[in-house]
């Protein structure tokens, strides 16, 4: 990925991260062999969102077995703004899309999911609102709060910072790898409302140089910058169940790949799923919410570190054959999840965006 200067002013140093993401993975990857032979067997994937552990066969009704998905994230420095706001009731949403929506890029229906709150000093109506929006949403998704962790930590963190851990299963003959997309495959975009939980520290320093230190409190429009900041993350999760089945059941459409776009945008998350020597051509994607077009403006940020930074409105992407075009949608409008076709699949081998 190339530098991003803007990014890079905001405190965030892309090159130092993706160097440490591989030197965790490669470590992570030398634990395996401990399981081998064993129940749990891990399963390498070349650019999963989330990690594969192989469950074997026991009582699958399929007769195929079935993995266990997992995956770890957080509501990242979007907690920064909810402080200032002092409003902490949509950050559950955040939370559990961040899990739930790259568990589901495998197929997975989330089962449960653990949560950890590292914070200065604990404070019970705090943790009570966080708790409440985290168990509304999962509530909604089907999804258990299967336990946690809250930990007073003093001045080791300079404010709280919530991660969790999502658990999912999918059976083996229903996993997601993408292997079989192919050239002509339509892309079906998912509508996102705001930035989900990504790119906050560019967000921040954007509003921050423009506005002061008190950002969150000025107006855009009709609302104030932390509000349009706190935007809740559409989860995802339920709606593409509804397409691929949860376990043991059915699927109504073959979705053949999916990318949760986060950190990276679409160029760095589409390319995770597609095989070797294709690519996508993107003319009709979501535009992006009014105020992530003024973060835009005012940040003078140019188009293509805004793509790698942000989602623009486009929180997932779908890979379907075209004969399921119509189904599709009708299915996710349903689920009220907004959907779009916003391309093709290409035999070009990169990420074209108009």
């Amino acid at each position: 990925m190339k530098k991003i200067k803007k990014y890079a002013l905001a405190g965030v140093n892309i090159a130092e991260g993706d160097a440490a993401s591989k030197l965790a993975g490669k470590f992570a990857a030398a634990t395996f062999a401990g399981r081998r032979g064993r129940i749990g067997k891990p399963v390498k994937l070349a650019n999963g969102f989330a990690g594969v552990l192989d469950f074997g066969n026991p009582r699958s009704k399929s007769g195929a077995g079935f993995y266990l998905v997992m995956g770890d994230d957080g509501v990242g420095t979007k907690m920064e703004v909810a402080e200032r706001m002092r409003r902490f009731d949509t950050l559950g949403s955040d939370l559990l899309a961040m899990v739930a929506d790259d568990a589901i890029c495998l197929g997975a229906e989330v089962v449960a999911m653990t949560n950890t709150l590292d914070t200065p000093k604990v404070s019970k109506k705090i943790v009570g609102e966080l708790l409440k929006g985290l168990a509304k949403s999962c509530e909604k998704e089907k999804i258990a709060i299967a336990g946690g962790e809250i930990a007073e930590v003093g001045k080791a963190v300079n404010g709280m910072v919530w991660n969790a851990t999502a658990i999912g299963v999918v059976e083996k003959k229903k996993i997601i790898l993408g292997n079989k997309i192919r050239a002509g495959d339509t892309v079906i975009a998912l509508k996102e409302d705001g930035l989900r939980s990504n790119g906050f520290s560019l967000a921040r320093k954007i509003l921050h140089d423009k506005f002061g230190a008190n950002y969150h409190r000025h107006f855009f429009g009709a609302k104030r910058w932390g509000e349009w900041l706190l935007t809740p993350s559409r989860i995802y999760h339920g709606g593409i169940l509804e397409l691929i089945g949860r376990f043991s059941e059915q699927r109504k459409v073959e979705v053949r790949g999916i990318a949760h776009i986060t950190g990276g945008g679409i160029g760095g998350n589409l390319p995770r799923i597609l095989p070797k020597n294709l690519g996508a051509r993107l003319t009709n994607l979501w535009k992006p919410p009014a105020f992530v077009r003024e973060l835009i403006r005012i940040g003078k940020i140019p188009a293509e570190e805004a793509r790698e930074v942000w989602n623009l409105g486009n929180g997932m992407l779908l890979i379907i054959a075209s004969k399921d075009i119509d189904r599709t949608l009708k299915i996710l409008r349903k689920r009220k999840i907004p959907a779009r076709i916003a391309g093709e699949i290409t035999r070009s081998g990169r990420i074209e965006i108009e």
